[in-house]
């Protein structure tokens, strides 16, 4: 069954609630202060089964100019509008902030019901006919029905299901295959059951005993059960009135403005870049200006920055901004937004989401063309532009689970734009990516470090992987010395392909002089300082030759500072082998050996490393 979302909008007292009453049978306002005082003060929802393929779900918004905040709660969610004028009294205030609330939300579809048409004659409803298609002209209601009806009498209703029935038909649904979103508009108690909050399913599903994540404050907890349109489901899908029973938190530890979503899917950010239309009848818009902030349930108090330059931005004008959130909140790519003036609180423009950022290691702006380029790519871009810019802007790229973050796009549909893009693909338990670019100018910079290092160090065999990495992450290093032709990746180590280790000739007498003074002093090896000093070479050098000879294990590092020939570790193994399952005490261990305490216990420590003895307590056993 398809599922659609109509939300009323329109002036105060203009039968709102009466034609939702007479449509479904279902009385929306649900406070005692509302039947009290006849008017809508919250959101109010009903449900019909217009067909048997299609549900339409109503979100009944509140007329008056004092509770447009609560309208904005329940508006963000809706597919398709149902404007409400009264034939009596026709356009009012309220018609017209509500009608330009849902132009800048980006509401594709409508129809007009123009109520009270009971209480007029012909001619007046002529005349309101005709004032209603000069307000829309050139909006998305421009040529959508406009049909009079009366909730007393019945009159137009029928004519009105048609009508809802035709235009739903054409609207898409919401994306159930996508990462679930449910903006919280209420939260109550059920007596026996707990805390409930519920919300308009913009995104995905949600299902019994699922495990959700409160955004921002990231608590995670598990869902006792679902009911959709008031009825007990295993599982509710995007596009459907939900309320889920949660486990494990109270209803004040909730609020309308918070979103459930999938535990460790997203980040709550505080800064968003965005497309804003400011309306022609607000005043300039100055850099740095408070406003309020409504998405989806959402209000945040929030200041807007002028990323194209100038002074302020002119009313009935388009521009990219920086929004500064006071409270963070999770939002994506795409959401729709309204701002609204602190005094007085009037609407004055909204627009979409461009671009999210992290509270802090965001990308600095500069003003000038090159914002506009970028936000213009993100929010009009091919998907495979948008990914190619965000991986390109990352240091080292990015992974999916980033991406998916920052997109708000599921993993196939990132994985067929990223194979559109100029980016090399990383197989990773996720697939990370990399601007093609980038991986070409990194690795040109790698092999000439290289290169370099050679020209300077002519005895080491080559660079150190560690001193390659830049910050990069080691798959992404491993992946630029895989790729190269130029150089040779040898454990820790990294070389040019043609390197060879050529030793001048005082340098081939000093390695022999420095590898003839371990092997001749046995288990009683001089100090190596001493020896470096008497190789007939300057000191650098007599390094490298040391660090050539222990490469080749020529020579064995037991300690920091203590080095023997590996003929005299050889013999010290056959020694212990004679001695294979005794017992002994670093006394024996001197007296076998005919050295001194102070290579014995280096030596002992080297021989428990190598799991040739083992020690315990104070003594050892030969393994």
């Amino acid at each position: 069954m398809k599922n659609i979302i109509v939300g009323t909008a329109g002036h105060i007292d203009h039968g709102k609630t009466a034609l939702v009453k007479a449509l479904t049978g279902i009385d929306a306002d649900r406070l005692e202060e509302e039947k009290r005082r006849g008017i809508t003060i919250d959101l109010g929802f009903a449900h019909l089964e217009l067909t048997p393929e299609l549900r339409l779900g109503f979100v009944d918004v509140p007329g008056h100019e004092r509770f447009i905040k609560n309208m904005l709660a329940g508006v963000g969610g809706i597919d398709l509008l149902l404007f409400v004028i009264a034939a009596d009294e026709s356009i009012k205030p309220q018609t017209r902030e509500h009608f330009d609330i849902c132009r800048l939300l980006g509401i594709r579809r409508g129809i007009v019901a123009l109520t009270k048409a009971d209480l007029v004659d012909e001619d007046i409803l002529g005349l309101v006919r005709l004032e209603v298609e000069e307000l829309v002209a050139g909006s998305f209601l421009e040529g959508a029905p406009i049909v009079p009806v009366s909730s007393v009498t019945g009159a137009g209703l029928d004519e009105l299901r048609r009508e809802l029935a035709r235009v739903a038909a054409t609207v898409g649904e919401k994306n159930a295959a996508g990462y679930f979103r449910l903006p919280v508009d209420r939260v109550f108690t059920v007596k026996g059951f707990g805390t409930v909050a519920t919300g308009t399913l913009i995104s995905g599903s949600v299902a019994r005993e699922q495990e959700v994540e409160v955004y921002p404050a990231g608590r995670r907890l598990r869902v006792r059960g679902v009911q959709v349109h008031g009825s007990a489901a295993g599982r509710a899908v995007a596009g459907q009135r939900t309320a889920v029973n949660l486990a494990d938190i109270e209803p004040a530890d909730l609020a309308r403005g918070d979103v459930l979503s999938e535990p460790g899917r997203f980040h709550a950010v505080k800064q968003i870049d965005c497309r804003l239309d400011l309306l022609v009848s607000a005043k300039p818009l100055k850099h740095r200006a408070p406003v309020h902030f409504h998405s989806g349930t959402a209000e945040i108090e929030a200041e807007v920055r002028l990323l194209e330059g100038g002074a302020a931005m002119r009313p009935g004008s388009t521009a990219y901004v920086r929004l500064i959130l006071r409270h963070p909140a999770l939002l994506l790519p795409g959401d729709g937004f309204i701002i609204r003036m602190f005094s007085p609180v009037v609407t004055i423009g909204g627009g979409v989401v461009v671009d999210i950022q992290g509270d802090t290691g965001g990308r600095r702006h500069r003003k000038g063309g090159d914002v506009k380029a970028r936000l213009e790519t993100l929010c009009s871009g091919t998907a495979a532009a948008r990914i190619a810019l965000l991986v390109r802007e990352a240091a080292f790229g990015m992974g999916m689970a980033e991406l998916v973050a920052r997109t708000g796009m599921r993993e196939p549909e990132i994985a067929a734009a990223a194979a559109q893009a100029p980016l090399v693909a990383i197989a990773q338990p996720q697939p990370w990516y990399v601007d093609r670019a980038w991986m070409q100018s990194e690795r040109e910079r790698i092999v000439r470090t290289v290169r370099e290092f050679h020209q300077r160090t002519p005895l080491l065999p080559g660079v150190a992987r560690q001193e390659l990495r830049g910050g990069a992450p080691v798959f992404v290093l491993d992946e630029l010395l895989a790729e190269s032709r130029e150089i040779v990746a040898e454990g820790e180590l990294v070389r040019s392909r043609g390197h060879k280790l050529v030793l001048k000739e005082d340098e081939e007498q000093a390695r022999a002089k420095i590898e003839r003074a371990f092997e001749d002093a046995a288990l009683a090896v001089p100090a190596m300082a001493e020896v470096l000093a008497k190789s007939g070479v300057e000191a650098a050098r007599a390094r490298s030759l040391l660090q050539i000879l222990l490469r080749e294990k020529r020579l064995v590092r037991i300690s920091g500072e203590l080095v023997f020939h590996h003929t005299a570790i050889a013999r010290l193994r056959e020694l212990l082998g004679r001695h294979k399952g005794e017992r002994f005490r670093v006394p024996e261990f001197k007296e076998w050996t005919g050295i001194s305490r102070k290579y014995a216990i280096p030596l002992l420590e080297f021989l428990d490393r190598e799991r040739i003895t083992r020690r315990e307590g104070d003594e050892r056993v030969v393994l």
